[in-house]
């Protein structure tokens, strides 16, 4: 049988299995090892669970994923993320949707502690939907800002998403981190300007809260100036070469336990459930990295991501037109089902195409990032406007939360367009 018929069998089967609620990672791990049996040898197959698994799973690079993940862990559950909202709201709450402009802007804060949309959504959803309601916003905005707001998680560095993507295509991670600021920060800022032009059209929609003295916004400032000293020196030291991203990792979550220590905020027990969900994510995203290692070696046997390749360069069609095609799948997949576990398995397919066409690698990764992002506030499966959904507790209806998160997509678009248009505004920082 030809090659690729028996690789889009196996991506059939992946899919089947997926539907019927087969974690990611044991799909993508099963049907690799079939294929490879079928593909090579039973030799083969069983060579690759001794080597390359033991390989991959005492790799050094692996070790940053449970270490960032244990600095913003720490830093939610000693209820520091509550200060960022605090001292937020402060400075925006008076102009109107100020308080929607104040979820954004703490979940961009919570995002470069945290890094998962899913995480960022939850904690957001618990601190400010709360505080929405009682300012009497309009629901469609409260769920929408804090479901886009959510997604900040993924592209504001340290984002796990850009760590895998770096494993995954084997370039420098502080390259990535380097070159999703400027991107992020634009994000952000278009969030809270499509806020801003929603409440300006109807003031009723986010009506503005109380003025706040100057002196009460410095004070304010007081509780979160150490989360951002610590940001700035973990990401800052990366940026500078004075440690290795690991080593960053390490430093990050030292400094998020002496930090909340020193603010009498860490329990026992909040120490020891940031450490047990810190061991959930890492196992999880390290199993779907597993996975798709064993999935991509099935791939590369079959030469099906180079037929497609091939099969793209020699389309009588632009590259760009080829470009936009493959970003619309990835939105398409992102809709679907959490972007870490799209892109993991879409990488390997559509990754040698896009090199082929002679897009930046670099580049190519913060416009994957973000505009996999964005379907997490798609329907029909965009996973944030679940979770904001459901921790509305039943106030919130689903058609109010998707409604809400449609506002959202125009920032999105923007953002994407530009950095088509303006690659420099992402390689200007690495090159």
């Amino acid at each position: 049988m030809d090659p690729n018929i028996i690789a889009l069998i196996g991506l059939v089967v992946m899919l089947l299995l997926m539907f019927l609620k087969m974690p990611i990672s044991f799909t993508m791990f099963v049907v690799g090892f079939a294929g490879v049996f079928l593909m090579a040898s039973p030799g083969a197959a069983f060579n690759l669970l001794q080597a390359e698994l033991w390989t991959q799973f005492s790799s050094y690079s692996l070790s940053i994923i449970p270490l960032y993940i244990l600095m913003g862990e720490i830093i939610f559950r000693s209820g520091i993320t509550e200060k960022l909202f605090v001292a937020a709201y402060k400075w925006v709450g008076h102009l109107k949707g100020g308080m929607a402009g104040t979820t954004v802007l703490a979940s961009a804060g919570f995002a470069a502690i945290c890094g998962s949309n899913s995480a960022t959504a939850a904690t957001m959803s618990t601190i400010a939907l709360p505080e929405l309601k009682k300012y009497k916003y309009n629901e469609a905005l409260s769920a929408g800002s804090v479901a886009a707001g959510g997604t900040l998680g993924v592209i504001i560095p340290p984002s796990t998403v850009l760590i895998v993507i770096a494993i995954q295509t084997q370039q420098s991670v502080r390259q990535l981190f380097a070159a999703t600021i400027i991107p992020g920060v634009l994000l952000t800022l278009l969030f809270f300007a499509t806020i801003s032009y929603l409440c300006m059209r109807n003031p009723e929609l986010g009506p503005a809260g109380p003025k706040t003295p100057l002196k009460e916004k410095l004070l304010s400032l007081k509780g979160v100036i150490p989360v951002f000293l610590l940001f700035g020196f973990v990401v800052g030291g990366l940026f500078r070469g004075w440690f290795t991203p690991t080593e960053s990792g390490a430093f990050g979550s030292f400094g998020a336990i002496i930090l909340a220590l020193s603010m009498r905020k860490l329990t026992w027990e909040s120490f020891r459930l940031s450490v047990a969900s810190t061991l959930r994510s890492s196992a999880m995203v390290i199993l779907l990295i597993v996975g798709a290692m064993v999935f991509g070696r099935f791939l590369t046997l079959t030469r099906l991501p180079f037929a497609v390749a091939d099969w793209v360069v020699q389309l009588a069609i632009p590259p760009s037109a080829v470009l936009i095609i493959i970003l619309l799948i990835f939105v398409l997949g992102g809709s679907l089902m959490d972007a870490l576990g799209f892109l993991i398995i879409a990488i390997p397919i559509f990754y040698p195409t896009v090199m082929a066409l002679g897009y930046d690698p670099v580049w190519f990764a913060i416009v994957l990032t973000i505009v996999t992002s964005m379907g997490a506030i798609t329907p029909p499966v965009g996973v944030n406007v679940y979770i904001v959904q459901g921790l509305s507790g039943g106030g919130i209806s689903m058609s109010t939360a998707f409604r809400g998160a449609a506002y959202f997509l125009v920032p999105y678009v923007l953002i994407v367009a530009l950095l088509l248009v303006f690659p420099q505004i992402v390689l200007s920082v690495v090159k």
